[in-house]
């Protein structure tokens, strides 16, 4: 049966729209900056290639560091401004830039769907998520902002200078744009980066309709290591919140040492999930299926498994049927005949479409021959013929799910997270190797652990280097109150979620610890 893709949903017709939302945004299909409160086309032309398959869908504006540090001056002075703003004024402006996004969020969605491959559901939850949450900002803010980290009355302001805002790709809405949002009703302005990787056309019309709401937004284009001066180091920037791999969140950490500066760097780990005395796989099935969402492109995915030798066999039971039946494929694709049991031009139901870009795809192969060549025994390879694909469609990001049993320590597999549909299995005989294994990234942002006895599973979580440890179910980064941090090498500076973020991008007393890893401390809220 051939596929193809609705009209609505084809590049070209959601271009024409979303230039119509947001003209100031763009010079033909070329991407603008946004400083000194408006749109400005400086910079070097760069394509933009979807990973869904491989064509252009425009063009970046890349901008070096003189014009950054002219931007983080702008911001500075915007900052100033809004910093006097009332709360109750602040409020208004962010919920109608949050209203104004809700009466395009199927457009923001569907360009999460061409830029980072995200399927349709998973695209509308990421949007969703993030209007969703600032609403819930909205309605609390006034008592997160009447208290400190101790939980004492005191009336906060907002830092000194904007925050600035170094995000991946994979979450532009529900972590990028939730968190703006909330820097801005605390009364900071904002400085963005948009991802190279993706999301680009996605922030900047939702950055567009922030500035016509009246919000001090900035949205620059560049290469990281050309912009890290301006948007890391700049004196008159009164936070960084990064969100990225633990190479460039090094390198942003050794450049924040001498500052002094606010940061908050969540960092990637891996996460895993331990399984020791269990024996309910009908529930774990549920959740393995869940965790091959968005091909397992997020800070919160379980890509390695520690098992208990005398359960490898029962796990494999439950976890093959579970991998051999994951959906994939072009995120946009619908039958031709419209047969689908649902709408004609609905989106298919996937667990996951292309890797970020074909680079990456190729990169994840070559990890996964590294630890075959190795000795990993490879328990199964799916092939992209599994998938749902346009007739002659360029397939080169695309990553078929593979599980691989005991990744030799030679492999990169073995110790760092794949970012892609790769799991491994590790087989253990005691406890001590079992939490071994479960550290074996020196800190993560979350684990599980699968036991029948309680306490057992509590014992055993106590012991594992993650910020949040499930017990029989998998933890995520949370909405709204929820806290969200990491420990070891997988978070530094504050902790975000909740009142916690509002205090980490404000100032409280003198004597106030707020949540986190710092150097000279670590203060870890409940969860």
């Amino acid at each position: 049966m051939g596929l193809r893709i609705p009209e609505h949903a084809q590049w070209t017709r959601l271009a024409e729209r979303i230039a119509k939302v947001a003209p100031a945004g763009f010079t033909g299909d070329r991407l603008r900056n946004l400083y000194e409160g408006r749109w400005q086309d400086a910079g070097e032309r760069s394509p933009m290639i979807t990973p869904v398959d491989q064509t252009g869908i425009g063009q970046l504006s890349k901008v070096d560091e003189p014009v950054a540090l002219k931007a983080v001056a702008a911001a500075h002075q915007q900052h100033r401004q809004w910093a006097e703003v009332p709360l109750a004024d602040r409020k208004a402006r962010v919920s109608a830039a949050v209203d104004a996004m809700s009466e395009v969020r199927d457009d923001l969605a569907l360009l999460l769907a061409w830029e980072i491959g995200k399927p349709w559901k998973l695209a509308c939850a990421d949007v969703d998520r993030a209007l969703d949450g600032v609403r819930w900002y909205v309605e609390n803010i006034d008592q997160m902002l009447a208290t400190d980290a101790h939980g004492r009355p005191f009336e906060r302001s907002p830092l000194s200078g904007p925050v600035s805002n170094i995000a991946s790709w994979n979450y532009p809405m529900s972590v990028l744009v939730h968190a703006e949002l909330v820097q801005l009703l605390a009364g900071n302005a904002v400085i963005a980066k948009t991802p190279t990787q993706g999301g680009a056309v996605c922030l900047t019309v939702a950055h567009a309709l922030m500035n016509d709401a009246g919000l001090p937004v900035t949205l620059l284009s560049g290469d990281g290591s050309k912009l890290s001066g301006a948007l890391v180091r700049s004196m008159e920037l009164g936070a960084l919140a990064f969100v990225g791999g633990r190479d460039n969140g090094g390198k942003v950490a050794a450049q924040l040492v001498d500052t002094g500066k606010r940061h908050m760097l969540e960092q990637e780990g891996l996460n895993c999930w331990g399984i020791w005395e269990f024996s309910d796989w009908a529930g774990l099935s549920a959740h393995l299926r869940k965790g091959f969402e968005y091909a397992k492109q997020r800070c919160t995915a379980y890509p390695r498994f520690v098992v208990q030798r005398r359960l490898v066999d029962a796990f494999l039971a439950t976890y093959l049927p579970v991998v051999q039946a994951i959906r994939f494929g072009h995120p946009l694709a619908v039958d031709a005949d419209g047969k689908t049991g649902a709408k004609q031009s609905e989106p298919p139901v996937l667990d996951f479409g292309p890797m970020i870009s074909a680079a990456k795809a190729t990169d994840l192969r070559k990890r996964v021959d590294e630890a075959l060549h190795h000795g990993a025994v490879p328990l199964y390879r799916g092939s992209l013929d599994q998938g749902r694909f346009l007739p002659g469609q360029d397939t080169s990001a695309y990553v078929a799910p593979t599980t691989l049993l005991a990744p030799p320590g030679a492999s990169r597999l073995m110790h760092e997270e794949p970012f892609g549909p790769v799991d491994t299995i590790v087989v253990v005989d005691t406890k001590a190797e079992l939490l071994a294994q479960m550290n074996a990234s020196n800190g993560a942002l979350v684990a599980s652990i699968a036991c029948d006895d309680p306490e057992l599973a509590g014992d055993l979580a106590e012991h594992v280097q993650a910020f949040k440890v499930g017990v029989n179910k998998p933890r995520s980064r949370g909405d709204r109150e929820e806290p969200f941090g990491g420990r070891g090498g997988s978070w530094k500076g504050a902790f975000v979620g909740g009142v916690h973020l509002v205090h980490a991008v404000t100032q409280g007393p003198e004597d106030e610890l707020l949540y986190g890893n710092f150097p000279d401390y670590s203060r870890y809220p409940a969860v």
